[in-house]
């Protein structure tokens, strides 16, 4: 009898870069003390008022049974009021609210829940991982929409072709994006919004970094164009804005009808998220609606970013310094791939990137930094590099 295989539609998942960087790490830390600037995982904890609200929850006998999986009617609720507070957009939260276990869950149910193989998804290039990876595990087949630094890595909605637009059912956008970094007007989520009314395409938005901003900068809902709930739905979660990356708790809003099958599919999946960890997600909205309690990850993230890209430019690597996210899109000197220059920077350096080319093939020539140490390991990272001499290198051959 021949050997069990797993299913083809993990073939093309990938995480192969993400695995040979994390071996590659505990190779290199025979030799440094590894600063790792590569995934991006918050590494400061909630804000103390709601772990003594987590704290508190999870003390309550009435906590333990199975919650709703579309969440309970209080954090619907907290999500419409803040999403009126926030972005002066109103959602009903019976209809329009559904809670998810982390928006990557959503993220990753919602092409099983709206295509079929044939079936055609728009997806960026570089993008986040899951964003391809949902399409294939549905069996449905992607286009990539280029995001470049000429175009202000927004994609060119006009360069589709005719069969392509014709074809597509679905398109997943990102800003503030990962890994690029780059925002989006408003301006452009309306142009999107006619686009896709045009060609019968549902969007989906990933809104993830909405609170990760810098200088002054406040980014804008894809719900806030016009006409946007007809034709879409946007995720946010509560991991970067709240520092709750492992709490796994996050929400996706907009169109009820395009909400439903994703939560039929989630029904047959999950029952919900832990109720205690519900009010710990309750109090974090309603403190950032009181004013009660500023909320410092903007400030934080872009000293980090201050911090790092001027030690970088002193020593000659000047990158365009991002409004939002906690990332630094990079470009490498020329002459090098993504991924020989992420691995001797690790090797000689002690300092973990992760290639651009791991988030598709536009992303080559590019590393993207996680600014998820503080800033005297920032510095540090810096010495090294410039240590190093990476800089100024000759690329292999």
């Amino acid at each position: 009898m021949s050997r069990p295989e797993p299913s083809r539609r993990l073939q093309n998942l990938s995480s192969a870069i993400f695995s040979e960087m994390a071996q590659r790490k505990q190779e290199a830390a025979r030799k440094f003390r590894v600063i790792d600037l590569g995934i991006g995982s918050p590494d400061q904890p909630p804000a103390p008022h709601l772990i003594q609200t987590l704290t508190e929850a999870v003390q309550r006998p009435d906590v333990y049974g199975y919650p709703l999986s579309e969440g309970s009617p209080r954090f619907r609720q907290a999500v419409a009021d803040w999403y009126t507070y926030r972005f002066g957009v109103a959602l009903d939260p019976q209809r329009e609210v559904h809670a998810l276990m982390g928006s990557q869950d959503g993220l990753a149910h919602l092409a099983m829940a709206w295509v079929d193989p044939g079936e055609l998804v728009l997806v960026p290039d570089p993008g986040y991982p899951i964003y391809a990876a949902s399409v294939q595990l549905a069996g449905a087949e992607l286009y990539p929409l280029p995001l470049r630094a000429e175009n202000g890595y927004l994609p060119d909605l006009e360069a589709i072709p005719a069969e392509v637009r014709q074809r597509a059912k679905l398109m997943i956008l990102n800003y503030p994006n990962n890994p690029v970094a780059a925002v989006a007007p408003l301006a452009f989520f309306e142009q999107v919004v006619q686009f896709a009314k045009r060609y019968g395409i549902i969007v989906a938005h990933d809104l993830a970094y909405s609170e990760m901003a810098f200088d002054g900068y406040r980014p804008p809902s894809f719900l806030q164009a016009a006409g946007a709930k007809e034709v879409g739905i946007e995720f946010n979660s509560f991991s970067k804005s709240f520092n709750m990356a492992g709490c796994r708790i996050a929400y996706v809003v907009g169109n009820e009808r395009i909400i439903q099958p994703l939560a039929v599919l989630k029904s047959n999946i999950d029952y919900g998220v832990f109720h205690p960890v519900q009010e710990m997600a309750i109090a974090a909205l309603e403190a950032d609606m009181s004013g009660r309690y500023r909320n410092p990850v903007g400030a934080l993230y872009q000293e980090r970013r201050d911090v790092l890209l001027a030690g970088l430019s002193r020593i000659g690597w000047t990158i365009e310094p991002p409004k939002a996210t906690m990332f630094v899109w990079a470009p490498i000197p020329a002459g090098w791939s993504s991924r020989q220059f992420a691995f001797r920077l690790l090797e000689e350096a002690g300092v973990v990137v992760i290639p651009g080319s791991a988030f598709g093939r536009e992303g080559e020539g590019y590393v993207r930094i996680a600014l998820v140490k503080q800033a005297d390991e920032l510095l540090e990272a810096v010495r090294r590099i410039e240590q190093s001499g990476i800089l100024q290198q000759k690329p292999p051959q």
